[in-house]
């Protein structure tokens, strides 16, 4: 009797923190718990259960067809409409949407907290071009030869401050402050995330690719 109660009790005790049971659909609103990470793996090699996380978070998003040939075949297109990112909102895959989600909720705190103030706009520097990595003749195709990836420029406060990542990232202040813990965060939700630390060509900006799950990336 002793173990069918401790069972119940465990089972009621998931029903009511699903973030941490892992039968439980998805949902971003939801405070990370044990079981996210299994749960974003799985998003993040089905896009149509991907786009059903959206959908299940109330995220609004459009749909897009399928585009390209070769290593550049996007087959996951996507925008975020209501996104805060300038300018205008780039294609991407939906893994790449979720983690942007995630991030965002991590980012508003750090942002109050540390600069006083929201982020009103994220400046982003693009997401889809068909290219190997650092454009080079040969190697590995980069994650953003299908929209799988995002750089990210600066952060637009909204009291007008704007915190760049090449301007501010060795700042001894409160702006450098902030971009080393919003590299941080990033890491929690992308599978790679390259800032300035990891060479020059990220000084100006944050890479976030979700080509390998977060618990096996890189953050650098």
């Amino acid at each position: 009797m002793a173990l069918v109660a401790f069972v119940y009790a465990g089972w009621i005790w998931l029903q009511e923190n699903p973030q941490h049971n892992p039968w439980t659909p998805l949902d971003l609103r939801q405070e990370k718990g044990w079981a996210t990470s299994a749960k974003l793996e799985l998003a993040r090699e089905d896009m149509d259960t991907c786009r059903g996380v959206l959908t299940r978070s109330d995220i609004a998003f459009t749909a897009l067809d399928p585009s390209g040939e070769g290593e550049c075949r996007r087959e996951d297109r996507l925008t975020l409409p209501d996104y805060p990112l300038t300018p205008a909102t780039p294609q991407m895959t939906c893994p790449v949407a979720i983690g942007l989600e995630l991030w965002t909720k991590d980012l508003k705190p750090l942002a109050t907290d540390i600069l006083g103030s929201p982020i009103a706009r994220i400046e982003q520097l693009g997401t889809y071009s068909c290219r190997r990595m650092y454009s080079a003749d040969t190697g590995n195709w980069s994650e953003h030869a299908t929209g799988n990836a995002i750089d990210i420029a600066a952060f637009v406060l909204e009291d007008g401050r704007r915190i760049s990542v090449l301007g501010d990232w060795d700042d001894e202040g409160e702006q450098g402050q902030f971009l080393h813990a919003a590299r941080k965060a990033a890491c929690e939700s992308f599978g790679t995330v390259l800032s300035p630390d990891y060479n020059a060509a990220h000084a100006d900006h944050f890479h976030l690719d979700q080509g390998r799950p977060a618990v096996m990336g890189a953050c650098r």
